[in-house]
């Protein structure tokens, strides 16, 4: 069984920090930034495969397939997260949640507790 949207938001989470946090960044570095960071996917609101980034009030959405954004924006956090949607195991992750939402019909998956 592959990742939930929240193991990728977490994983996301812990890319963000750890590519900022290199000695030019330090002082600039609020990791406490992305505590709020959220993954979702509305399949009733765009039928074509995307997920959507949130932290705090910016919220962006991409396709994935493409990696490219194509509404909103997270600043300058985009090339970050661009960065991660182009590693294939992330696409083939997301791929997973998409075709988990469209099978429930566009409600969220939820993984079984102990599975």
């Amino acid at each position: 069984m592959g990742k939930t949207l929240n193991e990728l938001a977490d994983d996301l989470k812990s890319y963000l920090i750890e590519i900022q946090s290199d000695a030019h960044n330090k002082g600039n570095l609020r990791p406490e930034r992305y505590n709020n960071l959220r993954l979702m996917m509305n399949i009733a609101q765009n039928p074509d495969p995307h997920v959507v980034i949130r932290v705090g009030m910016s919220a962006a959405e991409y396709d994935y397939r493409k990696c490219e954004k194509t509404e909103g924006s997270l600043g300058p956090d985009d090339r970050y997260v661009l960065r991660w949607l182009g590693k294939p195991t992330v696409i083939s992750a997301l791929n997973e949640c998409w075709r988990a939402v469209a099978r429930n019909r566009g409600r969220a998956y939820e993984r079984p507790r102990g599975a």
